[in-house]
């Protein structure tokens, strides 16, 4: 009635007034609504994300143990000295207690609390605080030190609060986030920033699982395994990481993506492990001289270097050179792209993979394999290359030799005139380490060595299963 009777005394020009004032009017919640999001008062949005998530957020303080190495004598190596007084007395090792603290979200009315590996992952005694000040004990379900990320268990039989994640796909740069977690100790603490970056790849580990969300938010020690929440309260990260030359909070920290989180928390509490897809493809990014041959106008993609032979990928039709420019429908921007998205893939599912072959897109429909796979598949190209044979270590070595559980491969096969066997390498020394990245599996392991250039000096830190001694010492592939 009042739009009919603004039109008769305004006339056209009114009319176009009248629109132009509905279309300013509505273009907040627009917005809003194409994003799937309802609108926030700033004013109060942080106070709200507070009250409705600190309930989910708990306290995690975890006990370990460490077999170590008891302080050496001077001169006990000596034979002169041990000639006239004998072998020192006492152990040779001891155990010490090892303290640490977190942060954890519980994210099912079960207690089931996601946290990071580094947390929580080694611990023998593990106990959450809620904000109330209730404390219960906890148990490990299971761990990835892939993506550093642990699901716990609260023994009890209540219903408790928890948190409910969002889709960090769809987050964008210069949104603003909220950190909540206990820095230092400092229980319930709130922080707020935005998301200054996405997709960083290579902070930590560069053979691991990365794909970091990177925050101003202030995260300090404390904060690991906290959550950071987008505006409406919901989980789009877990913190995990910082830069900073002091140690503390220098405006760079990093967030494992809530999309790839909650993948591995289910997975976790499924199975108790996470199975990760594969393709049987070796990639890498794409360079500005391959990409102007391949008549590319950006640089995007992952480049495929190589395909295993009776892989998924070749039994699918994927050849070398070709590009994989999309899966499932999601852009790949690059090689580390595809290995997270084929990772966070259900082992038998089909995939829609999209190249560049030639010039000209085309589309193969993939049966996702097992990762698993890849260790049988190139044990092979080890041996050959290496001149070793692994295997992962036992528990009872881990406590012996003071590592972290999953860390480093044991040597059980040396070939004497190979790379490893020249170097002195024997049956029981364990690798840790290849070119200063941290080995976290036997797949891990298997990746690292055919990255390796034929011929060219790699830093292999060891450990000396005799006396427990580390030392790096430099090798060449074949």
């Amino acid at each position: 009635m009042f739009r009919t009777r603004f039109f008769r005394n305004h006339g056209f020009f009114g009319a176009v007034l009248f629109s132009f004032i509905v279309i300013i009017l509505l273009m907040p919640f627009d917005s809003a609504w194409s994003q799937n999001r309802k609108p926030v008062d700033l004013s109060t949005a942080i106070v709200q994300v507070a009250k409705r998530t600190i309930p989910a957020v708990v306290h995690i303080e975890v006990t370990g143990t460490q077999e170590v190495a008891a302080p050496s004598f001077p001169f006990e190596n000596d034979p002169f000295f041990r000639q006239f007084f004998g072998a020192p007395k006492g152990p040779r090792k001891f155990k010490r207690e090892l303290r640490g603290v977190g942060t954890g979200m519980i994210i099912d009315t079960q207690g089931h609390i996601v946290t990071n590996y580094h947390v929580a992952g080694g611990a023998s005694k593990i106990d959450v605080l809620f904000a109330n000040g209730k404390k219960y004990s906890a148990k490990l379900i299971g761990s990835d030190p892939k993506t550093d990320l642990a699901v716990l268990k609260i023994v009890g039989n209540e219903r408790f609060p928890f948190i409910a994640f969002g889709d960090s796909d769809k987050t964008e740069v210069g949104e603003w986030v909220v950190a909540i977690g206990h820095p230092r100790g400092l229980d319930q603490t709130v922080t707020q920033g935005i998301i200054s970056a996405k997709h960083r790849r290579g902070i930590t580990d560069p053979n691991s699982f990365q794909d970091f969300i990177q925050t101003d938010a202030a995260i300090n020690p404390g904060n690991s395994g906290g959550p950071l929440l987008n505006l409406q309260g919901e989980v789009i990260g877990v913190n995990a990481v910082i830069i900073s030359s002091s140690g503390g909070y220098e405006g760079i920290g990093f967030a494992i993506p809530s999309n790839i989180a909650i993948h591995v928390a289910r997975t976790l509490i499924a199975h108790g492990k996470v199975e990760r897809g594969w393709l049987g493809v070796t990639s890498k990014d794409v360079t500005s001289e391959q990409a102007k041959v391949l008549g590319m106008e950006a640089l995007r993609g992952a480049f495929i270097v190589d395909v295993v032979k009776g892989g998924p990928a070749d039994k699918g039709g994927l050849k070398k050179n070709d590009v994989v420019i999309a899966l499932k429908g999601k852009e790949i921007r690059d090689a580390g792209d595809l290995r997270n998205e084929v990772a966070n893939t259900p082992i038998g599912s089909e995939i829609k993979v999209t190249v560049l072959r030639n010039g000209k897109k085309q589309d193969f429909t993939i049966k996702s394999g097992d990762l698993r796979v890849i260790t049988k598949t190139l044990a092979g190209s080890v041996k050959q290359r290496l001149g070793v044979e692994v295997r992962p270590p036992l528990p009872r070595e881990t406590t012996r030799y003071g590592i972290a559980a999953g860390q480093g491969v044991v040597v059980t096969k040396v070939d004497l005139k190979s790379p490893l066997g020249l170097a002195g390498f024997e049956v029981g020394d364990m690798i840790l380490e290849i070119n200063g990245q941290e080995i976290t599996g036997i797949d891990t392991f298997v990746e690292m060595v055919g990255t390796l250039q034929p011929n060219q000096p790699a830093a292999l830190l060891a450990l000396d299963h005799k006396t427990g001694n580390r030392g790096t010492i430099q090798v060449k592939a074949r």
